[in-house]
Order: C-alpha cells, then structure tokens, then sequence
C-alpha cells in the first residue's frame, strides 16, 4: 500500500463510486478503501436478515416474508430519470454494460388528498383530474410551451428572455392556478421547496423537459428507470470499472486515518500500520466528521406489502411525491415502491420507503400521511439519520467531502452533488453529451 496516488477515495458509497469511476477513467491514479467488508456505505443494499438486524436487534425473521436472499432492498433508494444525467454519466463511463435498467410504472403526485398521475405533455394535462376544464386549457397552453421552447431558437420564446424572467412571471402570463403550480414545481420540475418561483424560469423549464423526454422515452408511464436488483449493483459496477483503468479497491480496511502536513493538507491515508500517499482525498462524511456540518435529519419508513399501492393502476414500481403545502409542511415527502417485478423482493412482495426531511422527532407520526396510501403493510421499520454537508474548504486542504443522501426518491440532487465535486477536484466540467441509446430499459411487466 506504499505508494502514491492522485486521489484516495474513501467509502464506497453510491457518490464515491462514481466519483471513483470517473476519475479513473479520467487516468488518475485511485485507490479506493472502505472500513466496511460490503460495497455502498449508507447507500447499501440489504436482505431481509440484515434488515431485520440492524432494525430489530434479531436475525430471526417470520417465515411469511419469504426468503431473506431473495430481498435487495436499497438504504437509500433513488430511481433515475431516464435522459437524466446519473444515465448519462453511466453511459459516459459505459458502466451501462454491467447493469439492466427496467422502466418504472408510474409517477404521481399528492393533491386535496388522493393521488393523481402527473401530468407531463399538452395531451396529459387535457386528460388529468388534478384541474378543471378552464384550468386544463390554461395548463395545456403552458406545457405547449415549455414543450416547442428551444434555448437556440428565439422564434420559441414568445418574447421571454427565461434567463432574465422569474419561473413566477412565466407562470403568471398563462393564470395557473396554486394547485397547479404546485405540482408543476415539486412533482415534474422536482424542485424541493418554492425558491424556484423567485429564480430564473430557464431552470424549471429544463427540468420540466427533461420530465417529459425521459417520460417519452420509453413510452412508459413514468420518466423512470431502475436496475433490477436495486441499486446495490451500482457500486460494483464502478469498482469494475474503475479496475479496468487501474483503480484499486480495498474493503475491509479498518479505521482509514487521514493524514495531514503541518499545514493543514491531507498528504495520505494510514490503515493497519501503512500510509498510501495521495494529492486529494474523497470521502463520504463519516470520514473526515470533523470537516462537516450538520444541515437536517431525515425520517423514512420502509414497508413490506403484499399488494400494489392503491390507487396507482396496479403499478408494480412507482414515485408518489407530496408537495409541502398540500401537507402543511416545511419540506416534501416522498413514497417509493419497488417490488419482484426489478427482482429486490420474493414473488408477490413489494416494498415501499416513505422518506422527508425530518421537522419532529417522531418518524410514525411524521410519516403518516406517505404511510396512509400505502394500504395494509406487512411490516414497517422507522428510521431517523443526521445529514451532513461539508464545512471545509478543499483549496486549503485538499479534503472533497460528499452530501449526505437527502430524502428525495429521485437522483437528480445526489448527481449534482457529484458533478460538483467532480469539477472541484478535476477544474473542468464533466461533458455529458452522450447518444442516450446506449441505456435500454425493459418494458413494465407484471412479471
């Protein structure tokens, strides 16, 4: 372990991989280590035992779950929007090739108390029972726009310079309702809370198109992807692939010390007695605890089911986002299900994570409203953990340290979090223009 590199990566969770990957792949010099003796960190998959473990203190799990081996049930599980760039970024480093994507059935949003599909196109909005018939022309006007509306092309923009206009402005030209804006913003444009209104409207715009071709993509019911088995197989797959250009993986290394020159920079990593010598070091925040700050908590529950969530057209894998004002809240929740049909559970079984920054502590209260969709539930687990974020300055110290997961059910935060990173440690942008075909999905089946 007695030799230099560009970069040592510490823990092996969703973001470091990726990173790890890309770096690799870029031609520097990776050594790659965890303390723990799996790959994923908090972003781990787990079985039933080991659910059952860490949750209830015991290995013995009920017989009518089914089999322990036959659950992969992700910690912190996110799916993928299909043109998004977490795909684009699995296409760029080809890690495509060791994963099988499955389109996700469907995409709904919480709305006066039921759950709606969201709409995503001029015909959806026509269609959906989530507006009136005025509010759907209106509504229908608007995503045309957003639709024709091409950055390059200024015959598109209707005189709006969206670059300069606030998302609120473009909205007001069409008289949306608050409904309406709502899930415009939390449930397609994905935004977590309404600073979006007061910001330029070019943002939502992308996202609201980035929605509705990744939708269009696979003609699906969702703008989602997932592998089967989860996401565990995601950080295996870059560890391979950062093997391929030369990486080196190491699990199993217990305490993993930082170390540090007289000013301040990290120069190596010390495990079992050795120092690999590095330029930067990544990690996740356990790590380096004290080069970061707690920002917030989040709450989730996961739940074993025997049946689909109602209400969702008998969808087999499916995001219901609640936007914080139909709940009276400070944040949004989010509802994930996945079931057998992307292999993470025995034949008939689905699980479902409830999951939204923490505002109590009290998780089954606070979770309630995301838990009452769900039906009967076979078993719940409650969790609360910290979030952090850092609190360095890696100029100084040559320490990049990721975001703790935050509690949406979509990548579209985590993968900015690393593209920042990784433009951080590298001084340029990552290209991510890609042919997007390289990523298939299987068609939604019940199987």
């Amino acid at each position: 372990m007695d030799e230099e590199y560009d970069v040592i990566v510490l823990g092996t969770g969703l973001k470091e991989c990726i990173l790890s990957g890309l770096l690799s792949v870029d031609g520097l010099k990776v050594l790659h280590m965890d303390r723990n003796d799996y790959y994923g960190g908090e972003s781990t998959s787990l079985n039933l035992t080991k659910i059952w473990k860490r949750f209830k203190g015991s290995e013995t799990t009920p017989d009518h779950l089914g089999v322990s081996k036959e659950y992969n049930v992700d910690m912190v599980p996110k799916f993928m929007m299909a043109n998004g760039a977490l795909v684009r970024v699995l296409i760029r480093t080809s890690v495509t090739k060791y994963l099988n994507f499955k389109a996700v059935d469907g995409s709904f949003v919480y709305n006066n108390g039921k759950i709606h599909k969201v709409p995503a196109t001029d015909v959806e909005a026509l269609k959906s029972n989530l507006m009136g018939l005025f509010e759907k022309r209106r509504a229908r006007k608007f995503f045309i726009y957003v639709q024709d509306y091409e950055e390059d092309d200024p015959k598109s923009h209707e005189g709006l310079d969206l670059h300069k206009v606030t998302t609120k402005q473009v909205i007001s030209k069409y008289g949306l309702e608050d409904d309406t804006v709502d899930f415009i913003g939390h449930a397609l444009a994905l935004h977590r809370d309404d600073n979006y209104l007061d910001e330029p409207a070019i943002d939502t715009v992308k996202r609201m198109k980035l929605y509705a071709e990744s939708l269009a993509r696979f003609q699906g019911g969702s703008p989602y992807i997932y592998p089967l088995y989860g996401l565990g197989e995601l950080p295996q797959a870059f560890a391979r692939l950062s093997a391929v250009y030369g990486g080196t993986y190491m699990l199993n290394k217990p305490e993993c010390k930082v170390e540090f020159d007289e000013s301040g920079k990290a120069f190596g990593v010390t495990s079992e007695g050795e120092t690999a010598k590095c330029k930067k070091v990544v990690c996740d925040p356990s790590y380096l605890p004290d080069k970061v700050k707690k920002v917030g908590r989040v709450a989730r529950a996961i739940c074993i089911m025997k049946h689909p969530i109602p209400d969702t057209k008998d969808s087999h894998s499916v995001q219901i986002i609640l936007p914080k004002k139909q709940l009276k809240r400070k944040s949004d929740m989010y509802v994930f299900c996945c079931s057998y049909a992307h292999n993470v559970a025995p034949k008939g079984k689905f699980i479902a994570f409830v999951s939204t920054e923490a505002e109590t502590d009290k998780p089954e209260i606070e979770l309630k409203p995301g838990i009452d969709l769900l039906g009967p539930v076979e078993e719940t687990f409650f969790d609360i953990y910290d979030r952090y974020e850092p609190a360095n300055t890696p100029e100084e110290d040559n320490c990049f340290v990721t975001n703790s997961y935050d509690a949406t059910t979509h990548f579209e935060t985590t993968v900015k979090d690393v593209l920042a990173l990784y433009s951080q440690i590298t001084g340029k942008e990552l290209d991510l223009s890609v042919d997007l075909n390289a990523a298939s999905a299987g068609e939604p089946d019940a199987a």
